[in-house]
């Protein structure tokens, strides 16, 4: 016979410490519980397909996504989850980008056709997961394959985490405006291969829009413009986008003051303005109080045009800010002040008030110690034609523009893909960071050749970055809208002609300067950025100036992995579409 034989241990812990842990069990519980509670995941379907739309007293088919243009808008906190499954019913390949979104660890939903996928193409889906961590405020969503994101975008709304509260006024009520451009004939789908072919100009649009409308001043338009009811005395939160696609806007609105309180979907310093200057691919949130005589007003926007001798569509759209209980008579709204074409010095006086709300709950952790340093020359050149036929560009010749000199080529499998599963042959990693050939950047009568490449530059995780975009005069001058995928940045600095590397850094903002994802270096200038690469994955930096972008300014960083599994790429999702 076996006997059993029971040990038992007794701990003599004190009842006050065996309260006390159970205590902090039970919060760790509840706050497990309530961030559990708290992040939400939301699905989305978006069918790409073909829809007649009227403007300008003519019908055609445009892209959309799910029949609307502009598309759907998309609302969530800050720490939720997009699913969005987007089914291509169209007759063109395409991918789509979130604008403003981080994507951390997951470039796989980023969205830049041969960067970090191939297209999804004509009868295929795709699902992107966007994971939103830092992003708060207005950011939107669009194509990005060809020139699909003229009618294929939307507004994309994150707010403050649930429990918390804007650092403004809270608005009575928030009114998306996108900005768009319209084409009275043309297919937008088929611009961009009509001027390579030709080697001139992408076709000029006919009209701008505001919500999808030209408005009042063009023809065919004027019952249809977007109105803006508002009550006298009460706030509105205006979440203006800019998806145009080749040209800033100054936009202002008759008789009132706008308060700018964020950009990017990152908060800003408030200041007050009579106009705004917003380059493609940007996004600002505005506060605008109905505090004037009980009226109509114009909402306008028009473009600004550095580029000496570049066409543009010279028009003026129009929206209408209606007081509620006035009744549209047949007397024209006022119309807003709105800068000349060209006036550099307003949009640099604009721009110049950017600043970071920094508080103790919002610190600004701009990098100080830098072991990284890029400077990139962004050029419009002009190339050869492959022919002997001379091309519709200056002097027979055809547009080209470039980074460095070198014209980005998309490559026949994504960068992406080939970077992770050691692909050869799609990229090189030689990107010059600086200039290959030192000059006057911003001199003048400068024709200097670019050449081809799909070329980038391979980042350290969480090496400290100090880029500088200078601008060039070597075709013509221009301000670039410059966005960065992956990221936001610290802008620390701009001026006019050739970076001083001995002088310019002395007049850095260390200390407040605005946090960005898309930025207009000026004309003939240069703007310093910093941001420290904790990404890793595949990221795009380009102009949002279409036909730029269209001829080669656009390149790539490669951040590689972290130490850690929290600091290396996912692994790509089943369904990526092939190549």
């Amino acid at each position: 016979m076996v006997r059993k034989t029971t040990m038992e241990f007794k701990l003599n812990i004190p009842n006050t410490i065996v309260k006390t842990l159970e205590t902090i069990v039970f919060f760790l519980f509840v706050l497990l519980t309530f961030q559990i509670a708290e992040a939400k995941i939301h699905h989305h379907t978006f069918k790409i397909k073909s829809k007649a739309y009227t403007r300008l007293c003519d019908t055609k088919k445009i892209l959309t996504v799910n029949g609307e243009f502009p598309g759907p808008t998309l609302k969530a906190y800050r720490g939720d989850k997009l699913v969005v499954n987007v089914i291509n019913n169209a007759n063109y390949n395409i991918t789509l980008h979130w604008h403003g979104a981080r994507q951390v660890r997951n470039p796989w939903s980023d969205g830049p056709e041969y960067v970090t996928q191939c297209p999804i193409r004509p009868g295929e889906s795709y699902v992107y997961k966007i994971d939103l961590t830092v992003e708060e405020g207005t950011i939107w969503w669009h194509a990005h394959s060809q020139w699909a994101r003229a009618t294929v975008h939307g507004a994309f709304i994150v707010y403050p985490k649930r429990g918390s509260s804007y650092p403004f006024p809270k608005p009575h009520r928030e009114i998306p405006l996108i900005l768009g451009e319209w084409w009275k004939k043309e297919n937008i789908m088929h611009i961009p291969e009509k001027a390579n072919t030709t080697g001139g100009e992408p076709a000029i649009s006919n009209a701008y829009t505001i919500n999808g409308q030209p408005g009042y001043l063009y023809p065919c338009s004027k019952p249809e413009t977007f109105k803006l009811t508002v009550v006298r005395g009460r706030r509105y939160l205006l979440r203006i986008i800019n998806a145009v696609m080749d040209e800033e806007l100054f936009f202002a609105i008759a008789n009132h003051t706008l308060t700018v309180v964020a950009k990017d979907g990152l908060y800003l310093k408030h200041f007050k303005t009579s106009y705004l200057m917003i380059t493609p691919g940007q996004s600002m949130d505005v506060l605008l109080c109905a505090n004037q005589r009980s009226n109509h007003y114009f909402v306008a926007a028009r473009a600004y045009s550095s580029a000496v001798g570049a066409g543009f569509d010279k028009t003026t759209t129009t929206a209408i800010l209606k007081y509620k209980g006035v009744s549209l008579n047949r007397s024209k709204p006022i119309l807003p002040y709105l800068p000349p074409y060209n006036r550099t010095e307003a949009s640099t006086r604009f721009t110049n008030q950017f600043r970071s709300l920094r508080s103790d709950h919002r610190p600004v952790n701009v990098p100080v110690k830098i072991d990284t340093r890029l400077l990139y020359a962004i050029s419009v050149n002009l190339m050869n034609c492959s022919d002997d036929k001379p091309c519709t560009g200056p002097f027979g010749k055809r547009f080209s523009s470039s980074i460095n000199n070198i014209s980005f080529v998309n490559p026949s499998v994504d960068i992406l893909r080939a970077y992770y599963r050691h692909i050869g042959g799609v990229f090189q990693e030689d990107f010059p960071r600086n200039p290959p050939t030192k000059f006057n950047y911003t001199g003048e009568n400068l024709r200097f050749p670019t050449r081809f490449g799909t070329k980038v530059v391979v980042l350290d995780y969480n090496s400290s970055v100090e880029l500088i975009l200078q601008g060039t005069n070597v075709l013509a001058s221009d301000n670039h809208p410059i966005h960065l995928h992956g990221y936001s940045f610290y802008v620390v600095g701009s001026g006019f002609g050739n970076f001083d590397r001995r002088k310019d850094p002395l007049k850095y903002n260390l200390v407040d300067p605005p946090e960005e994802t898309t930025v207009g270096v000026p004309r003939n200038g240069w703007t310093a950025v910093r941001f420290v690469a904790n990404n890793p994955g595949v990221w795009l930096l380009h102009c949002h100036i279409e036909r730029h972008a269209t001829w080669g300014m656009n390149t790539v960083f490669i951040v590689k992995d972290g130490p850690t599994q929290s600091s290396r790429i996912v692994k790509p999702p089943p369904d990526l579409p092939s190549c």
